[in-house]
């Protein structure tokens, strides 16, 4: 965190940060913590945030903040309409376009959100629980590995399907655990025909659990 200082017009505190973005106070710390959103200390100890920079967050696509300020859909938010919720997990903007231009055409009922590291997807599926996770495994920061672990170790998130796209051999997925039970696996570069398939038979499971 940095420590140089402003007046008090240009900072809020991290209640009030929360309150701009639409995500909790224990969000707003952990993208303070990863270096997402500047901010420091008072001698006090009270965490003090640069408007700009909530702001800044508030602008970035993909943020929770952005999601919930552009009405992106999420189970709670869609009863009943049989809809999948997708958060795919890329860093690489060509790899998004990719998969945005592929999924486009297949006329599935999905409904995506993209983050671009780690520490975003967390704190959106904390708050939307998508359907489906597409993870990329190699990113800087919070790796997509991580995420997904962090989704397994979770019972609320049981029911989240999961798979991970990787340019790692087999040998480099070992080395970092392997592939976890029940996750999906898709080599890079995507066979985007077997990832339709995926992706249909997670449809029709949403479809099953709607009715």
């Amino acid at each position: 965190m940095k420590t140089a200082k402003t007046t008090s017009s240009e900072v809020c505190t991290t209640q009030e940060a929360a309150h701009i973005l639409g995500i909790s106070v224990s969000s707003v710390q952990q993208l303070v913590e990863a270096g997402i959103i500047e901010a420091w200390k008072t001698k006090g100890g009270h965490r003090r945030i640069p408007l700009a920079a909530v702001h800044a967050y508030k602008a970035t696509p993909g943020s929770s903040a952005d999601a919930a300020e552009h009405g992106r859909s999420s189970p709670a938010a869609r009863p009943g309409n049989g809809r999948t919720a997708v958060l795919v997990i890329e860093d690489s903007r060509l790899q998004r376009e990719l998969y945005a231009g592929a999924i486009a055409s297949w006329g599935l009922p999905l409904d995506l959100v993209y983050c671009d590291n780690g520490y975003k997807a967390l704190l959106e599926i904390a708050r939307s629980k998508p359907d489906v996770v597409l993870a990329d495994i190699v990113m800087e920061g919070m790796d997509g590995y991580e995420v997904v672990k962090t989704i397994l170790n979770d019972p609320q998130l049981q029911d989240v399907s999961i798979a991970i796209v990787s340019s790692l051999d087999q040998d480099e997925m070992a080395q970092r655990g392997g592939i976890p039970a029940g996750v999906v696996f898709f080599p890079k570069p995507v066979n985007f025909d077997e990832l339709r398939g995926y992706m249909r038979a997670c449809c029709a499971r949403r479809e099953r659990e709607s009715r």
